[in-house]
């Protein structure tokens, strides 16, 4: 998979023009049926704009825009790793702490061979741990994550038996990641929201990027909408937020990439910097993990970058740190097609539109 031309430097990288980019929104939206309102970001040295069309629901004819609010699912799981790059730079955790250090003493976290599992086999998807725990009975399909609580969290930890070496396989877990969300907050003597919005969203700026929703906030939630573009219900993970839980907006998600790409000075620097590090190997070809983002090589290039998916949204973040350039694009629908191709296709536009790509979402 070719992410850019090896040869295009970052002087002379362009996106698409914004005509181009809405006809492919449009054509998602009205002609192939895969979407209801879908929000492109770009961002570059040079600035950020936005690209959007559809609406906030097949009943709500409010078009989407810039300060839309979409649950981003999966997109989580880079706020999480952020904190946890944070705490490191603060001295308040290593890489290496076993995660038994910060729960209950009665809590028995699975070992095998002798080997602990540690917050960077949780932050690179290689603890062991499944995606999701075999005690995952939700009351309510359609709000899966909302009953799971941290009892029964911490009954399957004491319960599971690992199948594998630690640190041997990456497999992709969301249990393993809202179990990363909730023992950094318990290590900060807070909740997972709260860590969130004093560690990462005050200091940036970004006052959309929430879990609990004010009414002014609710007003602008698109609803999502299932595969048949059917009004779908949120989602809530209580235990497992880390995972999952957030919402946000195209204006700050394109903040979070300005942090990432250094062209916004903040002191979470060199924490974004660490995160972009390869840790560990997916085991599949030309991809790797650092510490929360999926790092997909072409050459002498980088895609770093993260989607996410609820029941009723989808969402992309990346950006090509050689190129000093990103993109956001979050939907109102949880369909087949998603929008990681729209992202990667802005990219390099010789990357066919409804490509498969691989999901770690």
């Amino acid at each position: 998979m070719t992410i850019i031309d090896s040869a295009q430097s970052s002087s002379s990288f362009s996106f698409p023009a914004d005509s181009e980019i809405r006809r492919i929104l449009s054509e998602r939206i009205e002609s192939h049926k895969q979407g209801v309102g879908i929000v492109v970001g770009i961002v570059g040295v040079e600035g950020r704009h936005i690209v959007a069309h559809g609406h906030f629901s097949t009943d709500d004819r409010r078009f989407v825009d810039s300060d839309t609010i979409f649950e981003i699912g999966s997109v989580t799981k880079i706020f999480t790793a952020l904190l946890l790059a944070d705490m490191i730079q603060r001295d308040e955790v290593k890489l290496t702490d076993p995660v038994a250090q910060y729960l209950p003493e009665k809590v028995v976290v699975p070992q095998r061979d002798g080997k602990v599992i540690t917050l960077v086999d949780l932050a690179t998807h290689t603890s062991g741990l499944p995606r999701m725990s075999d005690n995952f009975a939700p009351a309510n399909p359609d709000n899966p994550y909302a009953d799971y609580s941290v009892e029964q969290l911490y009954q399957f930890l004491s319960g599971h038996q690992l199948t594998r070496d630690i640190g041997a396989q990456w497999e992709y877990s969301n249990l393993g990641y809202g179990l990363l969300g909730h023992v950094l907050a318990r290590r900060a003597g807070t909740d997972y929201e709260t860590l969130v919005r004093e560690r990462i969203c005050a200091p940036l700026g970004m006052e959309s990027t929430v879990i609990t929703l004010s009414s002014e906030m609710n007003a602008r939630l698109a609803t999502g909408h299932n595969a048949a573009l059917e009004a779908f219900p949120n989602w809530d993970l209580p235990t497992l937020a880390g995972a999952g839980a957030l919402r946000s907006t195209a204006n700050d998600l394109l903040t979070f990439l300005e942090t990432a790409l250094g062209i916004r000075e903040t002191p979470l620097a060199s924490a974004f910097t660490a995160m972009h590090v390869s840790r560990r190997s997916t085991g599949i070809s030309d991809n790797e993990i650092g510490i929360g983002w999926g790092i997909m090589k072409s050459g002498g290039n980088e895609l770093i970058w993260h989607n996410g998916g609820t029941g009723g949204y989808c969402s992309f973040i990346g950006f090509l740190p050689k190129m000093n350039v990103g993109v956001v694009a979050l939907s109102n629908a949880s369909t087949d097609v998603g929008v990681d191709d729209i992202a990667q296709h802005l990219f390099n536009p010789e990357m066919p539109l409804a490509f498969p790509s691989i999901s770690i979402q």
